[in-house]
């Protein structure tokens, strides 16, 4: 790896940082925080507005970051009144606010109730809303959700606005499945490998909230072309100790999670741990025809797969400025599949041969992520942050095929062992410096050292257990590494007319040495700029609307690079591309979100063009009558513009129904073989689409109930078309021991046997046929329990971590934003401790909370 230019970079960039100047004296500043009464998350995006006591003429104003914070500077001395207002809270006025001497006086935590009409009408006490909109993403909030509890990150996906899950939990955006997934904000390696496959690792127990981010912004990684997905998982920063148990048991799935914290001083720890085991059946049926031959096969297959999660985690408050964190997160999968597999081959309609296999497949991971970070609030708003991070995973994709008389005794084996490594060391340093009330400016840096390797071999063995090196189909090798260097800067403006600014521009550097072999691939290195700004307007109380435009890159996953040659399927035969180059998409937005009486509209129109895309092609294999080759291929171009569409609907204060529709037209042109052997453009194109259907009714003494409806339809593909398919749920929870216990039951897909998904490919070459049914009725009982006692208040900040986050921080564990989070709200006394700088100073303060806290006892 090309480390020395990579840290060379790096280290200039990182030098910069602390190179940030103070700008020029200013008078007193007003600082506080914002915050849900409900549950103490922070409100972003308030209005903050300052009148002078005298005359309550309006004098300056400002909104709150994603943390809830606030500042406004340059304020004359002399008395104030603040007044915070937003959508759906009731306003809040805090009165005689001393400005003097050009100090800095803070209101202290300001507490944003629900409007007593928007409870009325709409929605329960204490309870936030399943679904957030934000400047630049839309947030999921999955523990108002109990259908899913029991299953996996992928059950939960499958309910988030604007994403598209199929039954093997692959995830799409807006129809494009290349995309970013980052876990609590961070990147793993777990991803690397596959996306489904760590959906299945993440319990949907353990995840707060989901945000999808559609146009991110320069502060974040440019990898992933259709947008970043952020999982949240449930965290506790608060003093005193605490031990959930989650348990579920099930018709094709049961679980196990425990998770607890403890805080006393200075010092705080969280240990948590996840068990799900699943048993499921599956049918498989695909025809293949050619032009001079043809297959048909059918397979019943057993799955059954354990997997686990667990983690540690500490932190401490070096100062009251200072903070330091630190976590190991340690991930295992094993997936077994027991197939029985029948084939039937005709060449020139004679039947040219039929063979029966077992196929016993092993797939396993382990995945370890440790992270060190360190911030430092240098003052209110201003911060600086340093965060390292290693992840590495391990996987094993293995397989044996039997082959089987009518007897079913085995004639010969064949083995395939395919061993895979996926390594990352991350620094990443983010600074961010607000000027006045209307700007903030944020740089940063980052360096990713990335390694992949894949070793794989074939073993064969007449019928017995000695396997030996099978020499028609030879070993191999392949080393891949990949470093980045980038480096960021970005700008948020609050405009006249409640407009906001967010513009950045991002540099990479991909630096790429590929031996496969022992032979160097020459595969050249890279450069991007990647450019994004995202523009909203407040039109009206209710109101608002928003552009944004990014361009995003798209690198090749491990998957995609392997060159194992996988013959599990004897007539689909699958090798990764070690050359395959990196995606680069532009894609553009207007949304527009609004809330009329008690029904809330997200309602957005995209368009993306990705250039160099990266697209399964499939190729028939001469030598071999019946039998396809699938690999990845930098085909071209593929384009698409679309529309999602959202409401929710607060039918009365404890019933809710949500649900919303994606559709999109998708064009694809690539580069396929032709059937003289010659490369030809092949071009599709057609309508994708998908839709979801929820409701919520809450009964009273601790009873709810849950429906939900998923159905996603076909997807565009360059060669043909892959099949929708649809699925429904019901359930009912009761809580009890005020809130400590609930125990819950639900039902899945419950009038049918399963659902099948068909794909249907076709070319002047071939055409493919393929039906998957899943055998997914399912009925589950949950249950859970709360011990201990925390004290809310005592939270306390929070440190950044390894990722790259939106301009005005956010994406702490609140699930308040993605990426770097700024930290969440400090407590009044760190605020006071960290602002004071002598006794008269402090007396001030004293005098100015004495006020503040009279204030909120007569609006509480």
């Amino acid at each position: 790896m090309k480390v020395p230019v990579l840290f060379l970079c790096f280290s200039l960039v990182l030098s910069s940082l602390f190179a940030a100047t103070v700008p020029a004296d200013l008078k007193g500043s007003i600082t506080g925080t914002v915050t849900d009464a409900a549950d103490g998350a922070p409100v972003a995006y308030a209005t903050v507005s300052l009148h002078q006591s005298e005359d309550d003429a309006l004098v300056n104003g400002t909104l709150t970051d994603e943390a809830g914070r606030f500042s406004i500077d340059n304020v004359k001395n002399g008395s104030y009144r603040v007044e915070i207002t937003f959508l759906g809270y009731e306003s809040i006025s805090v009165p005689n606010v001393e400005v003097g001497g050009g100090k800095a006086t803070d209101i202290g935590s300001v507490r944003l109730g629900v409007s007593a009409e928007l409870l009325e009408e709409v929605t329960v006490t204490g309870q936030r809303a399943l679904i957030e909109e934000k400047v630049d993403r839309l947030v999921y909030n999955a523990e108002q959700d109990q259908l899913s509890r029991g299953g996996d990150a992928a059950d939960v996906l499958r309910k988030v606005p604007l994403l598209q899950v199929d039954l093997e939990g692959n995830v799409s955006l807006r129809g494009n499945s290349n995309i970013r997934v980052l876990i609590n904000n961070k990147p793993s390696t777990i991803i690397a490998g596959s996306v489904a496959d760590a959906m299945k690792m993440i319990p949907a127990d353990q995840i707060k909230s989901v945000e999808v981010i559609t146009s991110p912004s320069a502060k974040y990684d440019a990898e992933g072309a259709g947008g970043i997905i952020n999982i949240i998982t449930k965290k506790n920063d608060l003093a005193g100790y605490f031990l959930n148990v989650d348990t579920g048991l099930g018709l094709r799935g049961s679980n196990l999670g425990l998770n607890g914290s403890y805080r006393s001083g200075k010092f705080g720890v969280t240990l948590g741990g996840f068990g799900r085991a699943f048993y499921n059946d599956a049918e498989t049926s695909l025809l293949q025809t050619f032009t001079n031959s043809r297959s048909e096969q059918f397979g019943e297959a057993a799955d059954n797969g354990l997997f686990g999660r667990y983690n540690l985690g500490f932190d401490y408050d070096l100062t009251d400025r200072q903070f330091l964190s630190a976590g190991v997160r340690y991930g295992v999968r094993n997936f077994n599949r027991d197939q029985l597999q029948s084939t039937t081959v005709y060449a020139e309609e004679v039947l040219a041969s039929t063979f029966l296999r077992d196929i016993d497949s092993k797939r396993t991971s382990d995945n370890i992520d440790v992270n060190l970070d360190y911030l430092y609030v240098i003052k209110p708003g201003r911060e600086l942050s340093i965060s390292t991070l290693y992840s590495t995973t391990v996987e094993n994709s293995n397989f044996t095929s039997s082959n089987l008389d009518d007897e079913e005794t085995i004639l010969s084996r064949l083995r395939n062992l395919d061993n895979n490594t996926n390594e990352e060391i991350t620094l990443q340093a983010d600074y961010i410096h607000p000027v006045g009330d209307k700007q903030i400016f944020e740089f940063g840096g980052k360096g990713i050292l990335r390694q992949v390797n894949s070793d794989y071999r074939y073993l064969s063995a007449d019928g017995t257990d000695v396997f030996t090196e099978d020499l028609l189909q030879p070993s191999g090798q392949l080393d891949y590494g990949q470093d980045i260097v980038a480096a960021y800067t970005a700008y948020t403006l609050a405009l006249p007319g409640d407009m906001t600014l967010k513009a950045g521009l991002r540099y990479e550097k991909t630096l790429i040495d590929a031996i496969q072999n022992n032979e160097t691939i020459e595969i050249p290195d890279y450069d991007n700029l990647v450019p994004s700004i995202n523009l909203s307007k407040k039109v009206g109380e209710s109101t608002t609307v928003k552009l944004g435009y990014n361009r995003r890159i798209q690198r090749p996953w491990l998957r995609q690079l392997n060159p194992n040659v996988n013959v599990e399927n004897s007539q689909s035969i699958t090798v990764g591309n070690p050359l395959l180059q990196p995606e680069l998409t532009d894609n553009l937005e207007v949304g527009y979100s609004s809330m009329v009486g008690k029904t809330y509209l997200n309602l957005s129109f995209f368009g993306r063009n990705s250039n160099n895309a990266i697209n399964e092609v499939r190729t028939p294999i001469d030598s071999l009558d019946g039998t396809l080759l699938t690999t990845y291929e930098n085909i071209g171009r593929e384009r698409a513009f679309g529309v999602n569409a959202f409401v929710n609907v607060y039918l009365t204060r404890d019933w809710t129904i949500n649900g919303g529709i994606d559709v999109d037209y998708a064009n694809l042109e690539g580069q396929v073989t032709g059937l003289d052997g010659t490369s030809v453009t092949a071009t599709n194109s057609g309508f994708n689409y998908g839709g979801r259907l929820m409701s919520q009714l809450k009964f009273g003494d601790g009873w709810s109930a849950q429906a939900f409806t998923f159905m996603r339809g076909r997807r565009v593909q360059l060669q043909g078309s892959r099949g929708g398919f649809g699925m429904y749920a019901l359930g009912v929870s009761k809580e009890f021991n005020e809130g400590r216990g609930s125990i819950g039951l639900s039902a899945e897909n419950f009038a049918t046997r399963g659902w099948t998904l068909r794909s249907e490919l076709e070319t002047a070459t071939f055409t493919q046929v393929r039906e998957d049914l899943l055998l997914n009725r399912n009925i589950k009982l949950t249950f859970g329990y709360k011990f201990g006692q925390l004290d809310a208040s005592k939270a306390r900040s929070k440190t950044r971590s390894v990722n790259n986050n939106d301009l005005m921080g956010g994406g702490d564990d609140t699930g308040g934003g993605g990426g770097n989070a700024a930290p969440a709200p400090q407590s009044r006394r760190q605020v006071k401790k960290a602002a004071k700088a002598d006794e008269k100073e402090d007396k001030k303060k004293k005098k100015s909370d004495k006020k503040t806290e009279e204030a909120e006892e007569t609006k509480d």
